[in-house]
């Protein structure tokens, strides 16, 4: 089961009807920042753990 363009068009439609355009448009910033500090401290662990398996070759 796929979910279709017409689905998330909804889904997009009740979610502005529900929280209205201020407070949509506040939850998709924090989530933006959310995810950009997420990566942002897995990075540093993936270089380290290379750096890691380098020396042991």
């Amino acid at each position: 089961m796929r979910i279709g363009v017409t689905e998330i068009l909804l889904i997009l439609v009740l979610a502005l009807v529900v929280f209205g355009g201020g407070k949509l448009a506040g939850v998709g910033k924090a989530l933006g920042q959310s995810i950009r500090e997420f990566k942002k401290e897995v990075a540093p662990e993936e270089k380290t753990e290379k750096k890691d398996g380098e020396d042991k070759a």
